[in-house]
């Protein structure tokens, strides 16, 4: 006989669940028109095969994503001499700069999840350095980015409790006015939630993270003063201060407020959504089908697409809405 509670032991990871599912099982996603006791049953069948597709597309070789990390940061750092040295136009510089600014955050998001090699692996050093030197361009520390996300899943559209809420917005524009007024000197964005939400933690480990932001952000600031006074005030604007806000633009707009608005559900599978993108899901990074990385995060990001078409037909029996793609 199977049941909730015997269906979330067929979870790929506790990572999977939301905590909501953990207190109270694997609430319906429907309110099936038969008797309760078939509705157990069905739920509890169409979860399991979930799963068993699920599992599917987890592991696999993943070493592109520390290579691109390597590679971009590479570029990314050359951009400085070869501005300052007069042999890169500084729009062009600008633009890459910007795309690695934002790609970025692809690379650090699969180290969050561990998902590169985890924990106790024989290359563990792997996972955690690719998301260490992946979100230098956006002046995000890997000891941040990774504790607010995982805080984040776990309290995906909590007013209070999920630290990206702040990206919330009425439309695109509105959303996007809000990240920006939230980046300015004591501004109530995302960056600040991050700070709070490690502040309200105080563990060893957020105390660090609040640490190494700290010294981000002067490494920065001393970057940007010591090139303008040198007389590079341009190249230190066009190579990482443009380009880190263009790339939190991105970030917050195409990966946080398109799949999660209008943010008032907060349930497993109505936390993030199935959409279509004006920019198509690679220039969105995959977050088209953003609701795949919520319901399973150790499946990697270049397969969230190819689980989404092979999960739909069941996530379609379940009552989620596929109706975009």
């Amino acid at each position: 006989m199977t049941d909730d509670a015997t269906v979330r032991d067929f979870d790929l990871d506790t990572d999977d669940l939301d905590p909501r599912d953990l207190a109270a099982g694997d609430a319906p996603a429907i309110s099936l028109a038969a008797d309760d006791t078939l509705d157990s049953y069905t739920r509890a069948d169409l979860r399991k095969e979930e799963l068993e597709i699920a599992r599917g597309f987890e592991n696999g070789p993943l070493w592109f994503y520390p290579a691109w990390a390597v590679v971009a940061l590479v570029v990314w750092i050359s951009l400085f001499p070869l501005t300052m040295s007069g042999h890169l136009n500084l729009f062009v510089a600008c633009a890459i700069a910007s795309f690695i600014a934002a790609g970025g955050f692809v690379t650090g998001h699969e180290a969050y999840h561990d998902n590169m090699v985890r924990e106790g692996g024989k290359y563990r050093w792997l996972n955690d350095f690719t998301g260490t030197i992946s979100c230098i361009p956006i002046l995000l520390p890997y000891s941040v980015g990774k504790l607010t996300h995982i805080r984040h899943h776990r309290f995906t559209n909590h007013p209070e409790h999920d630290p990206d809420y702040e990206d919330w917005g009425n439309n695109f524009w509105h959303a996007a006015w809000r990240s920006w007024l939230g980046r300015q000197p004591r501004g109530a964005g995302s960056l600040a939630a991050y700070r709070r939400t490690l502040q309200a933690m105080d563990t060893p480990a957020s105390r660090k993270a609040l640490r190494e932001g700290a010294i981000f952000q002067l490494v920065y600031l001393g970057t940007l003063f010591t090139m303008a006074w040198s007389g590079y005030a341009l190249e230190a604007a066009m190579v990482w201060w443009i380009p880190r806000h263009v790339g939190l633009w991105f970030i917050r707009l195409s990966l946080s407020w398109a799949p999660h608005h209008p943010r008032k559900d907060q349930s497993r599978y109505g936390n993030a959504r199935i959409m279509k993108s004006p920019i198509g899901n690679f220039l969105a990074m995959g977050m088209e089908v953003h609701m795949i990385h919520h319901l399973y995060p150790k499946i990697p990001h270049h397969r969230t697409k190819p689980a989404y078409f092979a999960l739909k037909p069941v996530l379609e029996k379940r009552g989620v809405d596929c109706s975009a793609l």
